[in-house]
């Protein structure tokens, strides 16, 4: 096992390697709760539930089982100590935009992820990865990731009545306070706010003083302290039998309706689903890598390798039954712990086997006890700000419109869409049209024609 891995040419050992792959898990394993909350519609009203996936358990159990292939074979494959799992903002994209808000049913929705790893594989495998990566700006990369931080992070602020509806601004501030007059259940909403409060302090100061797995502690915290105060089920028992796979496989049914697959609506699903995995991977790849110490001449060795783990770790899970599975930034909390092969990501994957037996801990989440972990997930993502060059109008105008407007019109794919759109028209007016990739003008019509006549 060692000279598969390399320990000696890595400077590494087990038990380096074991504690690498534990502190990976706990900074992400926030994921088996928030994954199923998330993909279920636990938040959203009845009578969208009927689109969406049948169970807590269903997503539980496809979520894990993705994890446990995609990190097996990051790990085993490409031999980087690099965790992967169902990704946060593509389950959002996947639960608010695609099910609820272009009405797609779970199964089809999850037939277009499926279609995005098959294409993300391929593209891959023939190197053309490089071309597209390198035809779409940075700043643009760097606007939907913090976009997709903000779009998460306005979730969590909903689930957590912190923002509430008002007819009068659209949204505003929840109730914090208890009124005369109230009812049972606006009782309980403010119980609720205050406990998604109090957990969103307590996680941001475990993240602020630098522990590891903060936001999966910040999320215990908060559920213990909801069972304390009454407002969240103490679960009944703590072990049991992994819950049934429901969604498994479900996707075959209309992935072989080609008429439905062909549609507008499911090729901009694809390509959005395409779009955010691509670049969510490879800048985790690059910033993990970085820090490991991994890159040579500014390349990645085995990329190829750790680029196909992961287009394979999306198709396995939608055929599992969850959204499109990613590399883990949270990963960097291993490296720190001295990881450095990929033996920690085995780790990592035997601690996600492990937790499929703990499922009926998740009577303890509630929208409240998820919130924070959104939030500061959302915090997480908007440092891509900082990276993008602000003074140049024809880049500002483009990305902030891409950030601005993913959480005004709850969906990922308009605020990335209006984005492509606008980039081409700004360089043009700039007088620096040569400078934009034909790629990115050919996204331009693609999307233009979506706004046109495919959007409802």
């Amino acid at each position: 096992m060692d000279k598969y891995f390399e320990f000696e040419k890595h400077g590494t050992n087990y038990r380096r390697e074991m504690i690498a792959g534990l502190t990976t898990f706990l900074a992400m394993a926030y994921i088996l709760a928030v994954n199923p909350f998330m993909l279920s519609g636990a938040d959203l009203p009845e009578e969208m539930k009927q689109t969406l996936f049948p169970s807590y358990g269903a997503v539980f159990t496809a979520t894990a089982v993705a994890a446990i292939i995609g990190t097996l074979i990051m790990g085993v494959f490409a031999k980087y100590p690099i965790a992967l799992a169902p990704g946060m903002g593509l389950n959002a994209f996947f639960t608010y935009t695609v099910v609820a808000t272009m009405g797609i049913p779970w199964d089809q929705a999850l037939a277009g992820v499926f279609v995005s790893g098959i294409i993300f594989l391929i593209l891959t495998l023939t190197g053309v990865r490089e071309t597209i990566i390198n035809a779409i700006p940075a700043d643009l990369k760097y606007a939907a990731s913090a976009g997709i931080g903000l779009f998460i992070a306005f979730i969590g602020f909903k689930n957590a009545g912190i923002i509430v509806a008002n007819p009068a601004t659209f949204v505003g501030l929840g109730h914090f306070t208890f009124m005369e007059g109230m009812t049972p259940e606006e009782i309980l909403q403010v119980k609720n706010t205050l406990l998604a409060i109090f957990g969103l302090i307590v996680t941001a100061i475990f993240m602020t003083i630098g522990l590891r797995g903060g936001i999966f502690y910040g999320i215990v915290v908060t559920a213990i302290a909801g069972m304390i105060i009454g407002i969240v089920d103490t679960p009944e028992r703590v072990v049991s039998a992994p819950p049934s796979a429901d969604a498994f496989g479900a996707l075959f049914g209309p992935l072989f309706n080609l008429e439905l697959m062909f549609s507008g609506p499911m090729l901009i699903v694809i390509f959005t689903f395409l779009f955010v995995d691509f670049f969510d991977t490879a800048g985790t790849l690059m910033g993990v890598a970085s820090q490991a110490g991994f890159l040579k001449n500014n390349q990645l060795p085995r990329a190829g390798r750790a680029l196909a783990a992961d287009s394979v770790a999306t198709i396995s899970g939608a055929v599992m039954g969850t959204s499109t599975t990613t590399a883990y930034i949270e990963s960097s909390a291993g490296v720190a712990a001295g990881g450095r092969t990929g033996f920690a990501s085995v780790v990592t994957a035997f601690l996600f086997f492990l937790a499929l037996f703990f499922s009926p801990l998740l009577a303890v989440i509630t929208s409240a006890v998820t919130a924070p972990a959104l939030i500061m997930v959302g915090v997480l993502m908007a440092s891509n700000l900082a990276k993008i060059d602000w003074n140049k109008l024809e880049h500002a105008v483009p990305s902030f419109l891409t950030i601005i407007l993913m959480p005004l019109t709850f969906s990922i794919a308009t605020g990335i869409a209006l984005g492509f759109i606008l980039y081409p028209l700004t360089k043009l007016a700039k007088g620096e049209g040569k400078e934009v990739h034909p790629i990115m003008y050919v996204l331009f019509f693609v999307f233009l024609a979506y706004f046109i006549w495919l959007r409802e």
